[in-house]
């Protein structure tokens, strides 16, 4: 898979890459990240790649063709690319699209800023428009990384463990259940006894309960579109859930 981010921040990438799992992904050739620098296609002495609003109002529009000089010529690279903007108004991103864009070869990354991008890339240039959440970041740059970390996982070779990331929150719906690790007794707080049965029946069953029931106590409407059966129904109900 390869990540190109389009950035006037291209530095802000450094650090984040050079750890963990896209780090270890990267290194062993399962992945690419190529920063570009949306400067670089500029053609004024200022490298100007944002300007005032048409009809006024506050803040900076990011201008359009700087972006569409670079995905220009970005685009004319194998493989086939996706371009995806990241902005707070868009498609909300999710384990499920994760899960889509991993099957993908090759992503473009824009990162917007200031008040936004020139609508006109947006309508002609951009596949996806994404949001990662109903906030305002100062930039893409930090939803960019969340989307490259969140796909990445889902890349066959890049995590250790694969069905790590058929377990984690969200895969099935569901929030993902307890973990505990040693020691068993700590500050007089017990590791759940059924973990330690080694009966992984009775486990398999205590975090299916415990996941159906923290999802019912932090993220009731994920109860909605979850793939439940009629145990998962059952039990749910005996909590006080009922079926919207």
């Amino acid at each position: 898979m390869l990540f190109d981010i389009v950035t006037i921040f291209p530095h802000f990438f450094d650090s984040s890459l050079k750890d963990g799992v896209v780090r270890r992904a990267i290194e062993a050739d399962i992945l690419k990240v190529r920063t570009v620098n949306l400067r670089d296609f500029t053609t004024d002495r200022h490298r100007t790649t944002d300007d005032r609003p048409f009809g006024g109002g506050d803040g900076m529009v990011m201008k359009p063709e700087p972006i569409y000089k670079a995905l220009d010529v970005l685009k004319k690279e194998p493989p086939e690319a996706r371009v995806i903007l990241l902005s707070p108004r868009g498609k909300l991103f999710d384990q499920a699209l994760a899960g889509e864009l991993a099957q993908l070869q090759r992503l473009i990354l824009i990162c917007g800023r200031y008040e936004g991008v020139d609508e006109r890339i947006r309508e002609h240039c951009v596949d996806i428009e994404l949001s990662v959440g109903d906030y305002v970041l100062s930039g893409g740059e930090i939803a960019a990384l969340v989307v490259i970390d969140a796909v990445s996982r889902l890349i066959p070779g890049v995590l250790g463990c694969e069905s790590s990331a058929e377990n984690d929150s969200f895969s099935d719906g569901l929030l993902e259940f307890s973990q505990y690790t040693r020691p068993r007794v700590f500050n007089d707080w017990e590791v759940p006894e059924v973990l330690l049965s080694g009966n992984h029946a009775k486990i398999a069953k205590w975090r299916r309960k415990q996941s159906l029931g923290l999802t019912y106590e932090q993220r009731p409407e994920l109860l909605n579109s979850a793939r439940l059966d009629e145990k998962d129904i059952k039990y749910l109900r005996s909590l006080g859930w009922e079926e919207s």
